[in-house]
């Protein structure tokens, strides 16, 4: 469920008229419904409540926007960030730090510093290189790392081959079959506390078998773990819950998760971290944009040329992805339809042969389904400006990104002396 509404014939954010947002800030804009962000932290959270107090850490990667992870964090959740840049803005949401977890294939030595620093919670670790480089970091600082190991359970999510992260040929995590020996080499280094297992197998899963069958596997290593005498108090069992971008599409539904996490994890007893992200804020966002013209040429279906691009919204042009796109203010008229955007690319399309409503020049539309991996992926290409963000609440809103214009990205660069 989503708070983006027709009411008398025009497309609303929560008590909002999208055209009050689009005349006062401009489009393209992203916009959020904090009621739709609020209602998905407690559905998440109530679908896991058979569990004994879940640590659950929003992914910061799909939308780091610090008024969203204020949202969350006010909700009770923690943060699962993957830079030092999202550790930063996790701790200026006011998250905890013993609520963050550091997470990712490539943290630099200054990332760990500033993850021991500030006394994060976890450390997901990603290979015995990492583990024995914060090890020596940690023992350098006179601070100990808390540890959890990531592993690759080489199953597949069924999911994008881009967003597939545990197949053994993905870069994330140490091979399963080899966890139990990098686990005791670690878990005898100074620095580190060696407290549990990490898996992430993919992003947008619609289905549960990948998951249960990773889980089973992690289980099955928890008893190998304790067997050989280590010791293990923590899981982490990532995310990847998908959500519908499609208005038929049938996803798994995070009561449905959580009651398979609940069966398979009984005699675990470890504490359970979990890491959801798009199944937070995808539905909670859309991308308002405004058509700049219809191109009509010996084609069937006219080119919808709209104000929004692929530096805005890079899913369509780099997954292929779907995203519904519905008119502002429909007139009830529909038309097969090339939606695309003004980047001198091809790939700039986001929809070819759409039965959708008709647009005409100067409209309103929005991408669906925009809140995750949206304002995030997006760029200055084309020399074009970045995108502003604005979070709805009830009959009011707030811009939370300020438009970046192209001068100011511009103003950042130098010329250097001797081509003066």
């Amino acid at each position: 469920m989503n708070h983006f509404e027709l009411r008398e014939g025009v497309l609303h954010a929560e008590g909002v008229p999208l055209p009050w947002i689009a005349a006062e800030v401009g489009t393209p804009v992203y916009v959020y419904s904090q009621a739709t962000l609020v209602r998905h932290a407690r559905v998440f959270r109530d679908a896991l409540s058979a569990l004994d107090n879940p640590h659950i850490a929003f992914a910061v990667k799909s939308n780091p926007n610090l008024a969203v992870l204020k949202v969350l964090q006010r909700e009770g959740y923690g943060a699962d960030v993957v830079s030092g840049g999202e550790l930063s803005r996790a701790l200026a949401a006011d998250m905890a730090p013993a609520d963050i977890v550091f997470s990712g294939v490539g943290k630099t030595r200054d990332e760990m510093i500033y993850g021991l620093q500030t006394e994060i919670g976890q450390f997901n670790v990603e290979s015995e290189e990492e583990g024995i480089e914060l090890s020596a970091i940690a023992e350098a600082q006179g601070k100990i790392a808390r540890c959890a190991l990531r592993v690759n359970p080489d199953v597949d999510a069924g999911t994008h081959e881009k967003i597939s992260t545990g197949k053994a040929e993905n870069k994330f995590g140490v091979p399963i079959h080899r966890a139990g020996e990098i686990y005791a080499a670690l878990a005898v280094l100074p620095g580190l506390e060696m407290r549990g297992i990490a898996v992430h197998i993919g992003s947008q899963l619609s289905s549960l078998v990948p998951l249960e069958t990773a889980f089973g596997k992690v289980g099955a290593l928890i008893a190998d773990l304790r067997a050989q005498g280590q010791n293990v108090t923590h899981a982490d069992l990532g995310g990847g819950l998908g959500v519908p971008y499609k208005a038929d599409d049938v996803m798994p539904s995070p009561a449905e998760y959580g009651a398979m996490v609940a069966r398979v994890t009984a005699g675990w007893n470890v504490a359970l971290s979990f890491e959801p992200g798009r199944i937070i804020a995808g539905n909670a966002g859309v991308l308002l944009t405004r058509v700049i013209r219809v191109k009509r040429s010996s084609n069937a279906s006219p080119f919808v040329v709209v104000d929004a691009a692929m530096n805005d919204l890079a899913r369509p042009a780099m997954y292929g992805a779907w995203h519904d796109i519905d008119a502002v203010v429909p007139s009830g008229a529909t038309s097969e339809s090339h939606v695309v955007g003004p980047i001198c690319e091809t790939g700039d399309t986001f929809a070819m042969n759409r039965l959708m409503a008709t647009l005409e020049t100067g409209d309103l539309a929005v991408f669906r389904t925009a809140g995750a991996y949206g304002a995030t992926m997006a760029s200055s290409y084309n020399s074009r400006g970045f995108v502003a963000e604005v979070l709805v609440d009830g009959d009011r809103y707030a811009v939370v990104a300020d438009r970046l214009p192209p001068a100011d990205i511009m103003a950042a660069e130098r010329v250097p002396a001797w081509l003066k």
